[in-house]
């Protein structure tokens, strides 16, 4: 079995300084900046996914203790490594404990790429298929989370809804998008409007055009960007105009 120490030394070997300094200022990891503190090693993506591969049956235990790195390759390939385990799970129960590691260890989660990787995958899917019960409302689940004081909390409720998405469904997409309109963090703005985009295109165009009626006015610029990208060059036109 493999364990924490694995992997750990497996990914400082990938390391690359010129990569890692690229990377620290591409996810802002300067005082008071959203990723401050966060460390890389300077490792690709499609590498890590390589390393999750090889560990995937590494335990649980192995997995918080990557989660609670201060780097930021070993936090990505520990959520990697949770999908791919929550992916093979073959009962409800399974998922279950999954999904609930996952939501006690949001702390961790703590950059946008992190959440945009692992919360569709794991909330999204856990929310839309198994999240049942007494007093138990996916919606209400992510209404909590977009009122969190947590910017990736906010993200993880707005981003998991591209699950729902993908389903053919909306509704959650649209409620949650409304509750963060008035956030102040860019990095919602875009969420928000990246989300309400994919409604658009892969669900109901219609559906989308009626929450930019309603909503053009309290909508951020970012947001309200992001949202018409695939719209034709007329209705983006009309809509930038009327703000």
């Amino acid at each position: 079995m493999f364990n924490y120490r694995d992997i750990a030394l497996s990914l400082d070997s990938l390391a690359d300084k010129k990569q890692a300094a690229i990377l620290q200022r591409f996810f802002k990891t300067g005082p008071g900046e959203y990723g401050a503190g966060d460390v890389f090693l300077g490792i690709k993506v499609p590498i890590q996914r390589e390393v999750a591969k090889k560990y995937q049956d590494a335990p649980l235990g192995a997995v918080a203790r990557l989660l609670k790195s201060k780097i930021h390759e070993y936090r990505l390939v520990g959520l990697l490594i949770l999908i791919k385990k929550y992916e093979a799970a073959d009962s409800r129960a399974l998922k279950q404990e999954i999904f609930d590691f996952y939501v006690d260890n949001f702390s961790a989660i703590n950059n946008w790429d992190l959440v945009d990787l692992s919360a569709p995958k794991i909330i999204g899917d856990f929310l839309f298929n198994h999240y049942q019960g007494k007093n138990k409302s996916a919606l209400k689940f992510l209404e909590k989370l977009a009122d969190s004081r947590s910017l990736w909390e906010r993200r993880i409720a707005i981003i998991s809804t591209f699950y729902f998405i993908y389903q053919g469904q909306t509704r959650e997409t649209f409620i949650i998008a409304a509750k963060l309109l008035s956030d102040k963090h860019d990095l919602i703005h875009k969420a928000v409007g990246w989300m309400l985009r994919e409604a658009g295109k892969r669900v109901s165009e219609q559906e989308l055009l009626e929450f930019l009626d309603a909503h053009l006015k309290d909508m951020p610029r970012t947001a309200l960007r992001y949202a018409i990208e695939r719209l034709a060059e007329s209705k983006r036109r009309a809509y930038l105009a009327r703000t």
